[in-house]
């Protein structure tokens, strides 16, 4: 799945690594020129300098030794040099060319030539020379080098702190970039918050809490979900019809079976098989509500009222078959599950605990901090072993025919559980010595106060 956030944030830098790239390359060649241009004009200045010199020597190169008396000239290989040579071949240099010479000039007697030549030392240089006649009619060629070395050095100051100036403009832009990504993006990031925690909007979404671009949106997420109760309701609305008209024919036979067995008749095996398609009818129908609650939007039960309910109707029971029956929950929780389906499960799950107990039965609930609500429910009954549990919670079968029953309420229970994303767990209970029933149940968070 492609992220938006990604997209925004890699677009942005790969054009800002564009645009910058070009910049740095289009600054870069520009301060290079520059640069150039300004070692050339300090060169000729240097020419020019020499030229004036030569002029003032009165005709006699030597005093150019004394005329032009540049520091950088005295010391050898300084990067700094100038060479003078006559119409006859004689040269004069400076100190700092030592023993070394340029090169004659190759653009004619009297041009000014320019260019780049390995000077001494084996270092690369740059000179200007030019011919001048002098006011005895003499000419002299007047020539001045410099070390491209301090040229090279200039660039790649330049080139260092422009690549800095650019990391740094750099790293502002894609900070700046990934807070701009964050802020287009906050409105797209509460909306999958809120689809995400949907069971808590039970009026759905408010439109108007985001951007006009996003509204739209959120108006059809509204419109999807208000679907999704309707097609709920329509479909645990159907679910009740059919099993309420399957019910008044069961009945019927159910009263005509006990009245043939009244007479003496031997139907027990009719009403037993009538027993185990009530049974079977009604895991049916509750898979049928749950389909698709996993999912479902604005459900909750609140478990005050619920349990409440459940404490009072088998406490009664336990009371009347001698039993002790406890009840210890906190409160305050809300499961994210339709109220009936919650009371199915646990009717079925005490009603098999109050069945199989010796004499106690205790149920606990509290919330485990990670969106779920346990609760368990423990007797002091025989148990199942542990090799017959997988066939309590998956085929429904009775594993014990010595009690009444139909042996699909653990099965009943576990459909209905799974529907809406729990889980059951069946073992021993160490305190009591019976069956214990492990439940986690996912929570319905509180609507925030308006």
């Amino acid at each position: 799945m492609t992220s938006l956030r990604a997209r925004a944030v890699s677009g942005g830098i790969l054009w800002a690594v564009v645009i910058i790239t070009l910049g740095l390359a289009g600054l870069s060649q520009y301060i290079t020129t520059q640069a150039q241009s300004r070692f050339v004009e300090l060169l000729q200045a240097r020419h020019t300098q020499a030229i004036v010199a030569a002029s003032n020597s009165g005709d006699v190169p030597v005093n150019l030794l004394r005329t032009v008396n540049d520091p950088a000239y005295q010391l050898p290989l300084s990067g700094q040099y100038w060479q003078v040579e006559t119409e006859d071949g004689a040269v004069f240099a400076s100190p700092s060319l030592g023993e070394e010479r340029l090169p004659r000039p190759t653009t004619g007697d009297h041009g000014t030539p320019t260019g780049e030549f390995r000077g001494p030392g084996g270092f690369p240089a740059f000179s200007i020379g030019e011919w001048i006649t002098l006011t005895d009619g003499t000419s002299w060629h007047i020539q001045v080098a410099t070390s491209l070395d301090t040229l090279y050095e200039e660039q790649e100051t330049l080139r260092s702190t422009l690549l800095s100036a650019f990391a740094i403009i750099s790293f502002v832009g894609v900070l700046g970039a990934l807070a701009q990504v964050a802020v287009v993006l906050q409105p797209l990031n509460k909306l999958r918050q809120d689809v995400s925690n949907r069971w808590e909007h039970e009026d759905g979404l408010e439109v108007d809490s985001y951007p006009i671009e996003v509204a739209p949106l959120v108006t059809d997420i509204n419109t999807l979900m208000d679907r999704n109760r309707d097609i709920m309701r329509r479909s645990r609305r159907q679910a009740a019809d059919l099993a309420h008209a399957i019910k008044t024919p069961s009945a019927i036979m159910r009263n005509e079976l006990i009245t043939l067995q009244l007479d003496g008749a031997d139907v027990q095996d009719s009403i037993d098989a009538l027993d185990r398609l009530d049974a079977q009818l009604k895991r049916s129908f509750a898979r049928i509500r749950a389909d698709g609650t996993e999912g479902a939007i604005g459900v909750f039960t609140d478990l005050d009222i619920a349990l409440g309910r459940m404490e009072r109707a088998f406490t009664a029971l336990a009371r009347n078959e001698g039993k002790e029956l406890s009840f210890s929950y906190q409160r305050g929780m809300r499961a994210r599950m339709d109220q009936s389906d919650f009371e199915e499960i646990m009717g079925n799950l005490l009603d098999n605990a109050m069945k199989w107990a010796s004499s106690d039965v205790k149920l606990t609930a509290s919330s485990t901090g990670d969106a779920f609500i346990e609760i368990k429910i423990t007797d002091d009954g025989p148990g199942i072993p542990k090799d017959e549990i997988p066939k309590a919670t998956l085929s429904g079968q009775r594993l014990d025919v010595s009690k009444p029953g139909t042996g699909l309420g653990l099965a009943i229970a576990s459909d209905l559980i799974h529907a809406y994303g729990g889980k059951i767990l069946l073992g021993k209970d160490e305190t009591l010595g019976g069956l214990a029933v492990h439940l986690r149940l996912p929570v319905a968070r509180k609507r925030p106060l308006d």
